[in-house]
């Protein structure tokens, strides 16, 4: 007999997870869960959530509640009393109500090594603040945010050149894999869940429009942290030349410098290399002035040729 499951996921990130439920005979998708379409682009074009594109192309019912809780949605899957609910960055809470609905159990697969980055960003905050790995946990789902029991969890390497793009798919991979190996043992009860400690408990709350500033006084090394956290969205930025311009790519260098943060110390038609924190310095590669479009650093410096050695090119506000 077969697992009944409502999955609830919007992005990219909980495609391959959906999938692999899909795939799996053993498991039957009673209904999706995912965010309202949302439009997209100048032309503001409505579009489907990526889970929803996958559970349509599958024939399953799917289910959008601009809010959930108090919704005749809710009150739909309530009826249908799955086996299991399980969530992937689904995107808004789940009342207890909802939760008690399942039957076995009802579980998150969360891109973190928890109790570290509870919250909506917790693979971003993990490449900001350099950490080495990061990871994936399956926890119960309780009313208080990614504060359930943990039941499994596995971690993976932070590449130096990973960004939150390439981590989210590698996570997805992860999180796929790791759900279909807890699955069977957690349906059969033969799991040991762990609580989370509370003093080891760090927040990953969804990045603010004031988080994408990049300080340019950090050391060159944390300067490349922020800007591959925030690639390939939101993308982080700075104020170059006067103008706030979005910084997607920059190398951190070994040369050293006496120059302030935000100075020039070197500049030629392919290479500028700024001064940052602690007499670091790095080099940026690739750009976007406000309105003008993506480019490399060398379309860049044809056309701001007034940028020379030892000028205060990156500035506050």
């Amino acid at each position: 007999m077969s697992t009944s499951i409502v999955f609830m996921g919007t992005p990219e990130f909980a495609v391959p997870i959906l999938q692999s439920l899909i795939d799996a005979p053993e498991y039957d998708i009673q209904a999706v869960l995912t965010q309202p379409d949302h439009r997209v682009g100048r032309k503001h074009i409505l579009t489907p959530s990526p889970v929803k594109k996958l559970a349509v192309e599958n024939q399953i019912k799917v289910l959008q509640p601009a809010k959930l809780g108090g919704s005749e949605e809710m009150a739909e899957i309530i009826e249908m009393q799955p086996d299991l609910l399980i969530t992937a960055a689904y995107g808004q809470f789940l009342p207890t109500k909802l939760l008690d609905a399942a039957q076995i159990a009802a579980i998150n697969v969360h891109g973190s090594l928890l109790p570290k980055y509870r919250g909506g960003a917790p693979v971003q905050y993990s490449i900001i603040n350099g950490d080495k790995e990061t990871g994936i946990t399956i926890m119960y789902m309780v009313k208080k945010m990614d504060a359930g029991d943990m039941i499994s969890q596995r971690s993976i390497p932070i590449e130096p050149d990973d960004d939150n793009g390439t981590m989210f798919k590698k996570l997805s991979i992860l999180g796929r894999d790791l759900l279909l190996e807890t699955l069977p043992d957690l349906i059969s009860g033969n799991v040991h869940p762990q609580k989370q400690d509370p003093e080891k408990v760090t927040f990953s709350p969804n990045i603010s429009s004031a988080q994408e500033q990049i300080d340019y006084t950090m050391t060159a090394d944390k300067i490349d942290d922020k800007v591959r956290g925030l690639r390939p969205a939101p993308i982080g930025n700075m104020k170059i030349d006067g103008l706030r311009t979005k910084i997607y790519d920059v190398t951190p260098l070994d040369e050293k410098t006496s120059l302030e943060p935000g100075k020039v110390v070197r500049v030629d038609k392919h290479h500028l290399v700024i001064a940052a924190g602690n007499g670091t310095t790095y080099q940026i590669n690739e750009l976007k002035p406000a309105g003008k479009q993506k480019m490399n650093i060398t379309a860049y410096l044809n056309g701001h040729q007034n940028i020379k050695e030892g000028m205060q090119v990156v500035t506050d506000d």
